[in-house]
Order: C-alpha cells, then structure tokens, then sequence
C-alpha cells in the first residue's frame, strides 16, 4: 500500500458525503409538496414579515396538524396575525387561510386531479435537481481520485468503481423516493 492510498479514501468519503447530503436535501423539498394529508411540515418554507425582517414561520408561530385536513398557526405574539395570514396567502401554496383572532384555521382542501399532476411535476423537478446534484459530487470525486499521485492506476479504478457503485445508490434513494411521493400525491 502506497500511504497516499487514505487520500483515495477520503474522496470516496467527501464523495458519499456530498450524495447523501443530496438527497436528503431531495427528501426535505418533498416534504413540502403539499399532499391529501396535513403536515406541518407544508409551511416550513413560509417566511412572515416579522420585527423588521423576513422569519420563518416556526421561528414565530406554533404549528400544528390536530386533524387530517387541517393545519392551525398559533402565532407568540397575536400582533403577528395579520402578517402571517398574509404571507400564507402569498405563497404558492394555494391555501386559504381563516383568522379568528386567536388562531388562523387553514383547511385543507382535496386536490384537483389536474393540481395532482403539476405537484408530481415539481416532485420530479427536485428530484432531476438531486440527481443532478449526485452526479456531479461522482465527477468531483472521479477527478480529485485521478489527479492522485503516487497510487497506482489499478487502485484508481477500483476507487473510481466504489464512487460509481455509491452514484447508482444515491439515485436509486432518489428514485424510491420519488415512487412514494408521487403515490402519496396521486392517493385519493
């Protein structure tokens, strides 16, 4: 063994790092593609005008799902109700929220089959992103392993082997992944 042969392994390590950092990011974007089913996870990315600045929503409400078809913000502070309504209205959600003074309903209506089809559009959009986002950490790792020196071309390619067989991994999670979203939206 050369001792370079440690630095072959740390860019199948940065490598599969960076892949499974990939696809979580995938997993995470999914979890805010609205579905049948409440989740409070659907307004982590909602950001309301607050004390000067943009916050995200959880950082100034409580959120909760207390049935299937419905979410509730609780906002900390109740001056906050009007601007949290309004960026709910303002994201590309299409919810509806309702204001009682205290707390902000937001039913969750059934999706349109049409609606259904555009959000397992964006579900492949993230997940084209993810691939490509895996792809590109195998070309990184690919060339820093033959740029190497001091390790012998066998060893190359048998490292180069290990970070293709992670690659095809990472895009058969993505695709798993893809599969479930995509029968969670389409589930009636």
């Amino acid at each position: 063994m050369t001792p370079t042969t440690p630095l072959l392994a740390d860019h199948v390590k940065q490598a599969k790092h960076s892949m499974d950092k990939a696809v979580d990011a995938v997993k995470r974007e999914f979890s805010t593609v609205r579905t049948g089913k409440a989740t409070t996870a659907l307004l982590d990315l909602v950001r309301v005008e607050a004390y000067g600045s943009e916050m995200p929503l959880n950082q100034v409400a409580n959120v909760a799902a207390p049935e299937p078809k419905l979410l509730t913000i609780q906002p900390w502070d109740k001056a906050l109700l009007k601007a949290v309504e309004k960026a709910i209205l303002a994201s590309d959600l299409g919810l509806t929220p309702s204001n009682d003074g205290n707390l902000i309903r937001i039913p969750l209506p059934p999706l349109t089959e049409e609606r259904r089809r555009e959000l397992v559009k964006v579900v492949h959009k993230f997940a084209e992103e993810g691939r490509v986002a895996v792809r590109h950490a195998r070309t990184e790792a690919i060339s820093k392993i033959k740029k190497t020196e001091h390790v012998s071309e066998d060893e190359k390619k048998h490292t180069e082997k290990d970070v293709q067989k992670l690659h095809d991994d990472h895009l058969r999670q993505v695709d798993e992944a893809v599969k479930a979203k995509e029968a969670e939206i389409m589930e009636v």
